[in-house]
């Protein structure tokens, strides 16, 4: 979609990115102070002030929660941030932390494939887990007395897209609390928070980052009774980044909104190009007109993301194909500057055909990468 900010009175997405989180300028100092190693700081008499000791706070960590927060929610100063070890990290901070044993939570079916595993650990606490696929709102006819609602939309591998809003509205009139994993559109392609969400939830490993040489989760919530309970849980486990990770992540957000519009658009020309292959099936890509998602899509995000998903017709196809590829890495995660495609099946735990093929679009230059997926296509077709 396009860069439509400027019409709330706010600077526009890029310059949003490239100053997010930076501390007011100090002569002689760094624009972007470099990553604070410390375990403990000094603090005669009473602990009070910020930092204290270093699990708890650290001002790398402070300038990135400043930063993501800025994206997810612009122009509040009613929400805070938490940064964690990892996107699981964050999303079983806000789960364990909200949830008790006798509650119930409603979870997407065709999520990431690492819900399953939180799922056996609620179930084991005593805690009912219901599910529902993300496409067609079906996660509203589980929800009535849950305690939490947790979407994710897009749905990964799937793509299906849900409607925020109406789920959200549906979920606080029932009392639930509202979770959206972010970590496919990113801030930049929804806002979760201003659709009715109470909590923003991304691995920031995906394309918030995307180098891929960083592992990082974070949580952004608009209650702070709420944000208290994940910043114990937090304390308590210790998922918290390095800062010299906590660095990077900051550093990296400064391109955010570059990679995104070069990467969003490649995959939309990549999607109109696998469109005319007959041998591709069950495509997937939001921004396309004909996708199932694309009419809640465009009501909702802001731009569609990086991943394309579709179907060869066999297992032995795709692996022909992914080792035929030349400029796209055969790895799992997404939202990297370097292309990557994996068959998904592989894995074992998403419910999707042998042939289907995860695509994560890089910001190689679209005409190279769209003709080298035309030609591994070709030479694989027999």
């Amino acid at each position: 979609m396009n860069d439509a900010t400027r019409g709330t009175g706010g600077p526009g997405d890029g310059t949003r990115a490239v100053r997010a989180g930076l501390p007011e300028p100090v002569k002689h100092e760094p624009t972007l102070p470099g990553p604070v190693f410390a375990a403990h700081f000094h603090l005669p008499g009473d602990p009070t002030g910020p930092y204290t000791y270093g699990r708890d706070e650290n001002p790398t960590w402070t300038l990135l929660e400043r930063a993501v927060g800025e994206l997810e929610a612009p122009g509040r100063d009613d929400v805070e941030t938490l940064v964690f070890a990892s996107g699981m990290a964050a999303i079983s901070a806000v789960l364990f932390s909200q949830l008790r044993a006798g509650d119930a939570v409603v979870l997407p079916d065709d999520g990431y494939q690492a819900l399953p595993l939180a799922r056996a650990q609620l179930e084991a606490y005593g805690i009912e887990v219901r599910t529902a696929p993300t496409g067609g709102d079906a996660q509203l006819e589980v929800l009535d007395g849950a305690k939490l609602l947790w979407l994710e939309t897009p749905s990964n591998p799937g793509l299906d897209v849900c409607d925020v809003r109406r789920l959200a509205e549906a979920a606080h009139a029932r009392g639930a609390l509202v979770a959206v994993d972010n970590t496919l559109a990113t801030p930049l392609g929804q806002r979760p928070l201003e659709l009715g969400a109470d909590f923003a939830v991304a691995s920031g490993t995906k394309q918030l980052t995307g180098h891929g040489d960083v592992l990082l989760g974070y949580v952004t919530g608009r209650d702070s009774e709420v944000m208290t309970a994940v910043r114990r849980w937090r304390k308590i486990t210790g998922a918290i980044p390095g800062p010299m990770e906590a660095w990077l992540a900051h550093r990296s957000i400064a391109t955010l909104q570059l990679r995104v519009e070069r990467q969003n658009a490649t995959a939309m020309r990549l999607a109109e190009a696998l469109r005319e292959r007959t041998e591709v099936t069950g495509l997937r890509y939001p921004g396309l007109p004909d996708d199932p998602s694309h009419k809640i899509a465009s009501q909702q995000m802001r731009r569609y993301g990086c991943v394309v998903s579709f179907t060869l017709p066999s297992r032995e196809r795709a692996d022909r194909f992914l080792e035929a590829l030349r400029l796209v890495d055969d790895a799992t995660s997404f939202g990297g500057v370097r292309s990557t495609a994996e068959r998904r099946g592989r894995w074992g735990g998403d419910a999707v055909p042998e042939g289907f093929v995860r695509f994560s679009v890089g910001a190689e230059d679209p005409e190279d990468l769209i003709a080298d997926v035309l030609r591994a296509l070709d030479a694989t077709a027999g």
